[in-house]
């Protein structure tokens, strides 16, 4: 068995110190001459291709995994911009209507020191426009001081005013209400008549003026002072058109409100204050 192992054992051994025999005078060659170097540089333009191409499945799965990871790096990165932007649209736009809500206040209160001693904001809570009833609901009531008759206004002109409360609300029938008539003036002229609501959302009507009467389309109707509710001289109306039938007595005419009753959030209630002055112009005689 030893013979066997022998025969075994020595071809590896043989080899082994056939390669250390083959070596070192390959090492002194290449010392002392440039054969071997030359050799080299052949086989290494030789095998290079079969190099590159042994690399390219490498080189391919090291670039589809950075594509790939660099690809879910800029989905995220995407991702959070656009959560970031979104964040910005909504604090733009909560901007903006602080921005909006501020000036509609401030023209409330600046239209409130020309009428009144004191006035009071008033956020609507229900709106109720239907064609026979024209009614607001708004958050301040008696608790607050608020009185049935009390005008309302906003930065344009008269609203209307209370005709119901409780102690933390209040409903305010417009102008436009068919049961509701307000004393007014023909700013130009200073001609008196009353407004009435009609019933719709946006006209008025003026039923009580003959054909001789001087009023013109565009005149504006601001508020006489009569009975003492509404301030004297505050815009309420605009003259739209004039009827004249010469089988009726009185002329058709119809005015719009210069209040925004279908746009405000917030109305003003004012307590009487301060006259506003109206300048009035009389006809020249000829």
């Amino acid at each position: 068995m030893s013979h066997a192992r022998a025969a075994q054992v020595s071809p590896p051994i043989a080899r082994i110190l056939f390669a250390i025999a083959l070596s070192i005078p390959l090492m002194v060659i290449d010392q002392r001459s440039h054969y071997l170097r030359d050799i080299r540089s052949i086989l290494s333009t030789v095998i290079y291709p079969i190099q590159y191409v042994a690399s390219v499945p490498q080189k391919v799965g090291t670039g589809v995994g950075e594509f790939f990871t660099s690809r879910q790096v800029y989905q995220l990165e995407n991702e959070r911009l656009r959560r970031k932007v979104l964040k910005l649209k909504a604090a733009q736009q909560k901007h903006n209507a602080l921005l909006a809500e501020n000036t509609r206040l401030r023209a409330l209160f600046k239209a409130a020191a020309k009428v009144a001693d004191k006035a009071l904001i008033a956020e609507l809570i229900e709106v109720n426009l239907e064609p026979f009833t024209q009614k607001l609901l708004v958050d301040k009531g008696s608790r607050d001081g608020v009185f049935v008759g009390q005008a309302v206004i906003d930065a344009n002109g008269i609203m209307g005013q209370i005709t119901g409360i409780s102690p933390s609300t209040s409903t305010i029938t417009l102008l436009t209400d068919p049961g509701h008539a307000i004393p007014v003036q023909v700013q130009r002229n200073g001609l008196r008549t009353v407004l009435f609501g009609t019933g719709a959302t946006n006209e008025l009507s003026l039923p009580h003026l003959t054909a001789t009467s001087d009023i013109i389309n565009g005149d504006v109707l601001v508020t006489s002072g009569m009975a003492g509710r509404f301030p004297a001289g505050y815009p309420v109306a605009r003259v739209e058109s004039i009827t004249s039938d010469a089988n009726e007595s009185f002329l058709e005419i119809v005015a719009l409100p210069v209040a925004r009753l279908n746009h405000s959030k917030e109305v003003l209630l004012i307590w009487p204050g301060s006259e506003v002055v109206v300048p009035v112009k009389r006809a020249e005689k000829k």
